[in-house]
């Protein structure tokens, strides 16, 4: 892409900040509303879950991974006080966003700052690393040594990235400030308190039920939450006609646009992942609560991001897809990068 090409795109996408705007404001009684018909469910499974530890150990973690989909909707509200898109004042979105961290096992103040960090520098090149995919360009894997190689390859293999990387994550990763433990005393006590109040739940559960609700309830629905919640995220930017640029040429408005997805799913799904298939106006606009989402797209259908539009079925092809092109600017195989 030239530099010109870059600048009409930039320009083309900063023309929807001041129209984006008008939908910033969050309604506190429809913040509330929704987060009560999310942990009502939720917690009606857990108990549902836990009777049906008496009858059949296969129901009760059917019914887990069934609750699973619910936690992915209390962990997207989590990501919404975040960015202080839920409630008029920001302290009660954080206190909200701490509370929901116990059940997601997700130190708020940590996540935040990490996610932020994603925010300010998603697509850039030069500026890789915190809170994403991580991504090589193919002159990048080439230049690997064979162990380097098979590092990468190991680390972007489904099996990995979808399955123990979810698993290491949110069960151990999440309960040290990783990647902040020098940037002070705020993000050790929001992972410690995390650490203490799940410890306190689970210590009830066993109490109470011994170890059989953790192992068949809690690890059910904590896991495919996890795997679903980094599947999202992978979908959300790694897709072919992403945008990846160099620091000269990047644009956090253009890379907000057209490098992050609009993943078009059922409406069930769309209801249990709180509209964050629409990451592109998200990314946009990241203050706009997640349940106005779907008016900015019905008031402004250019915003469908038809080149970004991505259905189900094929959003699992972009799995295949591992590295940036530079010339051909797009992501492409592992066998395209060596052809």
């Amino acid at each position: 892409m030239t530099t010109a090409h870059t600048s009409d795109e930039a320009a083309e996408a900063r023309r929807w900040v001041p129209i984006l705007a008008r939908y910033r404001e969050p309604s506190d009684r429809r913040s509330l509303i929704e987060i009560a018909v999310t942990l009502g469910p939720f917690l009606l499974l857990w108990a549902l879950g836990w009777w049906a530890l008496s009858v059949s150990p296969w129901l009760a973690v059917g019914i887990a991974i069934l609750n699973g989909a619910f936690l992915v909707r209390i962990f997207v509200i989590q990501h919404d006080c975040g960015h202080g898109a839920l409630f008029r004042k920001k302290t009660v979105g954080d206190w909200v966003g701490r509370a929901l961290g116990v059940l997601t096992v997700t130190p708020y103040d940590v996540w935040h700052r990490i996610h932020a960090a994603h925010h300010g520098a998603a697509g850039n090149l030069d500026r890789r690393g915190m809170g994403e995919v991580f991504t090589m360009t193919t002159a990048e894997y080439r230049a690997q040594s064979p162990l380097g190689r098979l590092r990468y390859r190991l680390y972007r293999n489904p099996i990995v990235l979808f399955g123990l990387g979810p698993a290491w994550v949110f069960l151990f990763e999440n309960r040290l400030p990783l990647g902040l433990m020098g940037a002070g005393a705020r993000y050790w006590v929001s992972a410690m308190g995390t650490n203490v109040a799940v410890a306190g739940a689970l210590g009830l559960i066993i109490a109470f039920g011994g170890l059989e609700p953790v192992l068949l309830l809690f690890l059910p629905t904590t896991l495919f939450a996890a795997t679903v919640g980094v599947w999202l995220f992978y979908v959300q930017h790694q897709f072919e006609d992403t945008v990846y640029e160099r620091e000269p040429d990047w644009d956090l408005h253009e890379v907000a646009l057209h490098g992050s997805s609009h993943y078009d799913l059922p409406a069930p799904l769309h209801w249990l992942t709180a509209n964050i298939g629409l990451h592109h106006i998200h990314h946009l606009n990241s203050r706009i609560p997640f349940y106005r989402l779907p008016s900015v797209l019905r008031d402004h259908p250019d915003l469908d991001g038809a080149e970004q539009r991505l259905t189900l079925v094929e959003s699992l092809r972009c799995v295949r897809l591992k590295l940036w092109d530079e010339d051909r600017r797009r992501l492409v195989t592992l066998n395209d990068a060596l052809a």
